[in-house]
């Protein structure tokens, strides 16, 4: 790689804020925090917001919009995140021995089986920017909606078309894929929460920025 595409891949400018573009989501940064299947906060991880490509912010926005409707708020795990973390995410699987979240995040798998099945990836869709992890929050009673199965679960019970949960979970995640859909974005089929946006403006760029808001502002 020259510089000059390390230097392009250290440009945040098609990037934004998402919560600038979508008032009111809900962010729980995950990598930001320990918890997660790791246990530590992930590499450049820098700040617990969502960043994402302007297009992809501005699906997002339509997507709320039309929960709203329904009575719902968009809460975001993770959206852009930065080939660097990837990579720790990698070395651990390959290198690492502690396995101190496998009870809460993949109970019934190896290590070696999170990449096998497609639940974490050597070079995740999240790097090109315009794919997001997210769930709902009903607007009443301020919890989120039960979808049979928390975030970062990696289980068959993930699985969108999974009919081991009640109709009631089921019909939740359908909900969210069907609204998904019809604004642009495109599920994958092991978990229920992940969307990439159909015509992402940079599908062959894999980004190294931080997840830092104050980076995108400089």
């Amino acid at each position: 790689m020259t510089e000059l595409e390390k230097k392009a891949l250290m440009d945040p400018s098609g990037f934004v804020v998402l919560a600038d573009h979508v008032p009111g989501i809900v962010q729980e940064i995950r990598y930001h925090s320990t918890y997660n299947f790791i246990g530590d906060r992930i590499d450049c991880y820098e700040e617990p917001v969502a960043l994402c490509t302007v297009e992809a912010a501005r699906a997002l926005k339509a997507v709320a919009n039309e929960m709203n409707v329904f009575g719902y708020r968009l809460k975001v795990f993770d959206a852009y995140r930065p080939a660097g973390a990837v990579r720790q995410f990698v070395l651990w699987g390959i290198e690492d021995t502690d396995i101190r979240m496998k009870p809460y995040f993949y109970p019934d798998l190896n290590k070696t089986e999170l990449f096998e099945k497609g639940y974490v990836a050597s070079r995740s869709s999240h790097s090109r920017g315009s794919t997001v992890d997210l769930t709902l929050l009903d607007m009443k009673t301020g919890k989120e909606v039960d979808m049979g199965s928390p975030f970062d679960l990696f289980s068959e019970v993930s699985h969108p078309d999974y009919r081991g949960i009640s109709d009631e979970q089921y019909e939740n995640r359908m909900l969210l894929q069907g609204v998904m859909v019809r604004n642009g974005f495109e599920p994958i089929d092991c978990e229920w929460w992940h969307f990439t946006l159909k015509d992402e403006p940079y599908p062959d760029k894999y980004f190294e920025f931080p997840v830092s808001a104050e980076y995108l502002r400089k």
